[in-house]
């Protein structure tokens, strides 16, 4: 019974928000507290609420603040100095240019929003590749590798989501697989090099000179603080360093460089709080995604579904499959955020199938490590299940059908690659 309830409230979930009925945040709070109280699951209902909230409410603040502070440096020109000397440096080289692409829109992504990062770089390139004549699909697909790939830090959506789903700290996903990261960096680069050196190939190099400043609106200007740019560099290095170190908890990490890098670069009061209502619209949503997911998983795990669901699976998974189940979910784990919404994997189908690897001596965190090797990662820039993919395709005016089968394939690489160093660095097992 507890089982097929399970199920239920799943299938329910993907349909509602999969099909736009009802918003990922409603459905995530209404649809278990239906199926909870149908099944009779009325004791405690609340308590396992309550408790769903509180495990999840590290990662709620951890990725509020996080929004917040790389969104300050952001206004303040952080990567301005950057993206500048990308662009002098490559000059009218085609394949410089795809490889600075990749790499602005890497740097850019720092912040984990997939909209901030093609606002930033998309515009900024898009008119260097008009004038060289470099296909805008070049442009659209080499920025979504770049994205994609670094999707995976700790603040971002996927992780952060999984780290939500399986109550545990993000850090405890994140670091083991830093190794097959850097190799999904490399990986982006190699392609953008052969992308760039077809495009050279067939264009040949030109002299051209261009100013990305001039991209950037009076407004934008005004929030640049380039004489702070050493200081905020050498506090984003700290931050950094201090997540992956885990000095402290992330969510302090977080908050207590947002104050610093608030208070150095906007000292006035009445700017620094314009500074946070501009930033306000990405905190809200996201942060009330994560504490309606509270909910969702306090009432599965407190119920006994997801344990019933998992036995239930046990039962039909064949037992040469089960120890590879790690590998087969990182493999299929890019195709499948065309089906999914992160939503809807993370907090509805990640727990089934941890659960249900655990039969199989395959820990939770080996499973959220290999989801996230390309469920909405690698895969978010290509999905139609996400805002931000059509604002990529509609910067670079390029068809999503054209995007899709010109970057699948690379995509679908990096997820490769990274799950074969994930395998040999111990982060995921083969067996």
């Amino acid at each position: 019974m507890l089982a097929l309830l399970g199920f239920l409230t799943i299938a329910i979930f993907l349909a509602l928000i999969l099909t736009k009925r009802m918003s990922v945040i409603a459905a995530l709070i209404v649809v278990p507290t239906v199926f909870a109280l149908l099944g009779g699951i009325t004791a405690d209902l609340g308590s396992m609420m309550l408790e769903g909230i509180t495990g999840v409410a590290p990662t709620g603040i951890m990725l509020a603040f996080a929004i917040l502070y790389f969104g300050i440096m952001n206004q303040a020109g952080l990567f301005d100095p950057i993206i500048s000397s990308i662009l002098k440096l490559i000059k009218g080289d085609p394949t410089k240019i795809v490889i600075g692409t990749a790499v602005v829109a890497m740097v850019s992504h720092l912040d984990g929003s997939g909209a901030s990062t093609f606002l930033i770089t998309i515009p900024a390139f898009l008119p260097l590749y008009d004038k060289l004549g470099i296909r805008r699909i070049v442009l659209a697909g080499i920025v979504a590798l770049g994205a994609g790939t670094m999707n995976l830090v700790p603040w971002g959506g996927p992780t952060a989501r999984a780290a939500s789903a399986l109550n545990t700290d993000a850090t405890n996903i994140f670091n083991p697989i830093i190794p097959a990261i850097i190799a999904g960096v490399l990986w982006v680069l190699f392609v953008a090099y052969l992308l760039g050196k077809k495009e050279r190939k067939r264009l040949g190099v030109q002299a051209i000179e261009y100013d990305y400043h001039s991209e950037l609106t009076e407004e934008e200007k005004a929030l640049k603080r380039p004489k702070l740019f050493w200081v905020n560099l050498f506090l984003t290095i700290l931050v950094i360093v201090a997540l992956v170190q885990t000095w402290l908890p992330l969510s302090i990490v977080f908050m207590v460089g947002f104050a610093i890098a608030l208070l150095v670069n906007y000292p006035n009061p009445k700017v620094q709080q314009e500074r946070i209502t501009s930033l306000a619209p990405s905190v809200i949503t996201v942060s009330m995604i994560i504490f309606a997911a509270g909910i969702f998983t306090g009432i599965l795990s407190g119920s006994g579904m997801i344990d019933a669901m998992a036995e239930s699976m046990i039962s039909i998974i064949p037992e040469s499959l089960g120890g590879t189940m790690a590998v087969i979910v990182a493999v299929f784990s890019m195709p499948l955020s065309l089906l999914f919404t992160p939503d809807s994997f993370y907090f509805g189908v990640l727990p089934v199938i941890s659960q249900t690897a655990s039969a199989y001596g395959i820990e939770s965190l080996e499973m959220a490590r290999a989801a996230i090797l390309g469920q909405m990662t690698t895969g978010f820039p290509l999905s139609p299940l996400t805002g931000s993919t059509f604002l990529l395709i509609g910067l670079a005016e390029v068809d999503l059908g054209d995007h899709q089968r010109f970057i699948f394939k690379w995509a679908f690489g990096t997820t490769i690659v990274m799950t074969i160093v994930a395998i040999i660095t111990g982060a995921i097992p083969l067996f």
